[in-house]
């Protein structure tokens, strides 16, 4: 298609470094009820949307279109971009909600005391949590699982310019959980979604990979997300289901600091999916063992990224990529001017991995921390791999907050290359974007926010008032800006 919607869902950690302000549950909790009772970003869900994950009261749409709202699995605060079909967009709203979350701490005066991090790992306790990409998507239902045979093997290989890299590893332990250091079952809702426990342990073995996520990964498709992390979840559902256009939720993905990186991901994401809805299926890219090959390109020292494929001969990641860019570049070039830039960029990306990855270092995330953690280590002799001050720096690096975080101070020094400004971001925080659905949402949530009302329900495709209005938000390519002036007006 043309035009996909796309949107991006990033859990985030926090980081509670003074007991008197209460445990990181705690601070969620105030963080969210300041945004939406004093500070009014946006509208609180009055009823429960998902009473397992989103109860009542759980969080709300935001006066941008997106989302804010604590996630029940795992207590955590999470944030969903407005429906975007523009890659700048989604890079732009993507970043705007870290902005949104520093403010609130700034608002809280707890910016001391607590800190968010868009990273995607506990490193010492087990735990893993998740950036997650929604794109519309024309694939039948019949065709469905075989499409995405084709997908896969660009997934599992984008991480060589998507991923944003991490010290160490965690390896998975199925025979005995009395080394587990994670916490299983504090949830309710686990009882109801886990099919499959295992322990995690920390894996001496490895320095520095290019992966957050993939060592918790052991499913290729997989219903359930907690103990059975895949790398793509199906989803059917009314979030982008449009006509005979569905939802399609990659779990396998990063919460990209850099902007470039993020554009590059979604970027080539899209071009790929063109790929296949468009019936251009590659039939060398399949791969043998997908999960296998997540792992061990994630994991190479080498940086020669060799996968095997299904015919049983190999190839490397890099070349695997050019297979997907040549056909992009086939049948995309000159289409429009974000799909040129990407082509652009993809084509350059692979060359200088290939030809030394650190020239990328102010543009992609991986090797911007892994630069950084190398001159820290070569100023400070007595530190070395697996340091716990080296997974402390790791953690720092995702900090969103703009002052101290360690990715700002490389962008603040001019080392990284931006997708995005500042200005933008800014005003991705309360404007809506301005060719999709988000637009007419946010224009009945601005009306609601000034007639303080307290009958309503808001969701991505309807907006239900005082039980008798309602606003059908189905199109998620229509602005609805003059329905939803309309139906404003007479609230």
């Amino acid at each position: 298609m043309d035009k996909r919607i796309i949107g991006i869902e990033t859990e985030f950690g926090c980081l509670v470094n003074d007991d008197t302000v209460g445990t990181a549950e705690m601070v969620v909790e105030q963080v969210k009820d300041h945004a939406f009772y004093k500070d009014k970003v946006g509208l609180i869900d009055l009823h429960a949307r998902d009473y397992a994950f989103e109860p009542a009261r759980c969080g709300g749409f935001l006066r941008s279109g997106g989302r804010l709202y604590i996630d029940a699995v795992g207590s955590h605060m999470e944030y969903a971009t407005p429906e975007c079909t523009d890659f700048a967009d989604v890079v732009a709203y993507d970043k705007a909600g870290r902005v949104i979350l520093q403010r609130l701490l700034r608002e809280l005066n707890l910016q001391d005391q607590v800190s968010f991090h868009s990273n995607s790992v506990d490193h010492f306790g087990g735990h893993t949590f998740g950036c997650h990409e929604n794109y519309l998507v024309a694939i039948d239902d019949r065709f469905f699982l075989e499409a995405l045979s084709y997908l896969l093997p660009f997934l599992v290989t984008r991480q060589i310019f998507a991923g944003v890299g991490r010290v160490g590893g965690h390896r998975l332990n199925y025979k005995s959980l009395k080394n587990n250091i994670m916490t299983i079952s504090d949830y309710e809702v686990d009882y109801q979604w886990v099919g499959n426990f295992y322990g995690v342990e920390v894996d001496p073995t490895i320095d520095y990979q290019l992966s957050q996520r993939a060592d918790h990964i052991v499913k290729t498709i997989s219903s359930r997300v907690r103990f059975n992390r895949a790398i793509i979840n199906p989803k059917w559902d009314s979030y982008y289901n449009y006509s005979n256009l569905h939802r399609l939720h990659i779990l396998f993905g990063e919460c990209n600091m850099s902007e470039y990186a993020t554009l590059m991901k979604v970027g080539t994401t899209s071009l790929v999916l063109d790929l296949i809805e468009d019936g251009i299926l590659l039939p060398n890219v399949e791969l043998r063992d997908p999960l296998d090959a997540l792992k061990s390109v994630s994991r190479d020292p080498s940086w020669k990224w060799i996968v095997r494929r299904k015919g049983g001969d190999s190839i490397r990641a890099v070349d695997l990529q050019r297979l997907y860019l040549a056909a992009a570049q086939e049948h995309y070039a000159g289409r429009d001017a974000q799909t040129d830039r990407v082509l652009a960029q993809w084509e350059i990306c692979l060359d200088t991995l290939e030809k030394d990855p650190y020239l990328l270092a102010d543009r992609l995330d991986w090797v911007a921390k892994r630069k950084m953690l190398e001159d820290f280590m070569e100023e400070e002799r007595d530190v070395q791999w697996g340091d716990d001050l080296l997974h402390s720096l790791d953690l720092e690096y995702h900090n969103v907050n703009s002052e101290t975080g360690l990715y700002y101070g490389l962008e603040q020094a001019g080392m990284i290359q931006r997708a995005t400004s500042d200005r933008r971001i800014f005003e991705a925080t309360t404007m809506p974007p301005a060719n999709t659905r988000a637009r007419g949402r946010g224009i009945v949530i601005d009306r609601l926010l000034q007639n303080h009302s307290r009958d309503y329900v808001i969701d991505w495709d309807l907006i239900y008032i005082n039980k008798r209005l309602h606003l059908e938000l189905k199109n998620p390519f229509h602005t609805y800006e003059a329905e939803a002036s309309a139906f404003a007006s007479g609230l």
